[in-house]
């Protein structure tokens, strides 16, 4: 099997002048030449350019890549075993930069206008802003969104402090009710429910008894909100939901 120049190129996305460039410095000689007398490429070239390009991939300079690839003592599978590891170290350091800059992205979708170092000072490993993509497929055409959109852009560190704080708190009593055996439809429990709806409405957006009666079901149904409060306290998943829809229906008449 053999390959014009032209062919050779197209195989392996590179172009005519790249190959006639390698062709002149030594590093990609072809095999042969047609009869008349146009470059012919066969299987040992084409496994030669393919480790020129991935050698080229990775930074190496072409004459580094004619060393390397012109080595009597090397063997084939070294340069594999080579490019395998060097990829993989690139792989993993993309990722972490893939990573990062999507991290950011969402954080700047969200509104928060917070340093990575402050978002991690105020929540720690549950970023809400991991979750933007989803939040904003599920509830994107909403005013509660939308609202809740202009209020985070306009926060600060210290309100960001503050509005977790709060939640931290009213969490924290929950699970103190719970444990003294309040019931969690009752009217004290019902109270708590009614305080966690007024901070959302207060910070993030108009949260009606109807949507936090919706919130409330996402907490057993959600593992990762249900994770979330067992945390705090194990059984404060139900509890909370339990209050926050018996509370929903209180405000509901």
């Amino acid at each position: 099997m053999s390959w014009t120049v032209g062919d050779l190129a197209r195989l392996a996305g590179v172009t005519v002048r790249t190959l006639h460039h390698y062709d002149r410095i030594g590093l990609l000689r072809p095999s042969g030449r047609t009869a008349a007398g146009y470059r012919s490429y066969e299987l040992p070239d084409l496994d030669r350019l393919q480790q020129v390009l991935v050698y080229r991939e990775l930074g190496f300079p072409l004459e580094e890549v004619a060393t390397l690839l012109d080595d009597p003592d090397a063997d084939p599978a070294a340069h594999l075993r080579r490019q395998h590891r060097l990829l993989r170290d690139r792989l993993e350091r993309t990722q972490a930069m893939v990573a990062a800059v999507e991290k950011e992205m969402e954080a700047r979708q969200m509104g928060i206008s917070l340093s990575p170092e402050e978002r991690f000072e105020v929540f720690g490993e549950h970023d809400p802003a991991q979750y933007e993509a989803e939040v904003e497929e599920r509830w994107g055409d909403t005013d509660a969104y939308r609202q809740s959109q202009r209020r985070t852009a306009a926060m600060s560190k210290e309100d960001w402090l503050r509005v977790k704080a709060e939640g931290d708190d009213v969490e924290q009593r929950f699970a103190a009710a719970m444990r003294a055996g309040v019931p969690a439809d009752s009217t004290g429990a019902m109270d708590l429910a009614e305080e966690h709806r007024q901070q959302i409405s207060r910070n993030f957006y108009d949260c009606t008894p109807e949507i936090h009666a919706g919130l409330g079901r996402m907490y057993v149904e959600d593992e990762r909100f249900t994770a979330h409060y067992e945390q705090v306290a194990p059984g404060l998943a139900r509890y909370v939901s339990t209050a926050v829809q018996a509370n929903a229906a209180r405000q509901g008449g």
